[in-house]
């Protein structure tokens, strides 16, 4: 089986087998990890260009530590110390990379629906890093991948995505993963944060944290996207904190085996404490480990991979 699309732009509309194939494929490719020389030859003379115009560190790190896992040719581009601060405009920018022979472009921007417009300008396989508030698949995969990874399956689990779900990309390639696979999904956050009608996509919706981690397995932790906030939608962040923070006393609500999640960056002692954060139910590094193996498989897919990887 191979993906539909050479492409991966979201995870929304994306089927449970295409999911199950880059799951079932990073968990392969994972192995390759724990080696000794942590290199295979796969995509050796495949040039890709990491395109980041917002901030990162796990995703960009991630990503580059994958391309390289799969002896990739990598070239990092940062629009602080390009053309683009010249004035040069984002498709002369992609356009000209082309020019260059890339094979893949890896890419992160603040505006929603640039890896789409990327797909109408190049030839390249376009692989969305996150884009604006929109979504940011990968992430989506890695942390259904690591949840599958623990309980061996996602249909019937409880999940709760607790944070600013409007502004967060992350939260709707969640819901999309989870769902598309059985889970039972939840959001919970103030009702500023909480998009209009986001119960179309699927999901319960709640802006009492209490009830909404009843029975939860799975609890995953946004952080509040102040960046992308226009006006302020909370009267502090200590009122945030006490209302809607992920503290030890409220992990009594949720089942036995349960599990932390965050995307990152944490910001400790406002959506979280250090101590639930550290604490023997969190994945959180977990996950950061995933998303290695997670974007090697979907590296190989899209450069046309199947089968086994030696």
């Amino acid at each position: 089986m191979k993906l539909r699309s050479r492409h991966l732009l979201a995870l929304e509309g994306m089927s449970k087998d295409e999911i199950t194939l880059i799951l079932d494929t990073a968990e392969t490719l994972k192995e390759i990890l724990a080696r000794p020389i942590r290199i295979v030859p796969t995509l050796r003379g495949v040039g890709v260009v990491n395109l980041f115009y917002e901030a990162s560190t796990r995703t960009r790190i991630s990503f580059e530590l994958a391309e390289k896992r799969l002896s990739a040719e990598v070239v990092n581009f940062s629009a602080s110390t390009s053309s683009v601060k010249k004035g040069e405009t984002l498709k002369d920018t992609v356009r000209n990379i082309e020019a260059m022979k890339i094979d893949m472009v890896v890419v992160r921007h603040q505006a929603s629906g640039v890896p789409y417009f990327l797909t109408q300008c190049m030839k390249a396989s376009i692989i969305n890093a996150g884009d604006g508030a929109h979504e940011h698949p990968t992430q989506g995969l890695l942390d259904v991948f690591t949840v599958r990874e623990k309980y061996k399956r996602i249909k019937g689990l409880k999940v709760v995505i607790v944070g600013d779900i409007k502004h967060s990309r992350v939260a709707r390639s969640d819901i999309w993963g989870f769902t598309a696979l059985g889970a039972d999904v939840s959001v919970c956050g103030p009702t500023t944060m909480l998009p209009l009608e986001i119960e179309k996509m699927g999901v319960k919706a709640y802006s009492d944290l209490d009830q909404a981690l009843e029975g939860a397995d799975v609890v995953n932790v946004l952080r509040i996207q102040l960046e992308r906030q226009r006006g302020s939608l909370l009267p502090s962040l200590r009122e945030y904190s006490n209302k809607f923070g992920i503290t030890r006393d409220r992990l009594n609500r949720l089942n036995q085996n349960f599990t932390i999640m965050h995307p990152g960056p944490i910001n400790r002692g406002v959506e979280i404490t250090p101590e639930v954060a550290d604490g023997p139910h969190s994945v959180i590094l977990d996950q950061v480990t995933n998303g290695v193996a997670v974007r090697m498989a979907v590296l190989y897919l899209l450069s046309g991979g199947e089968g086994k990887v030696e």
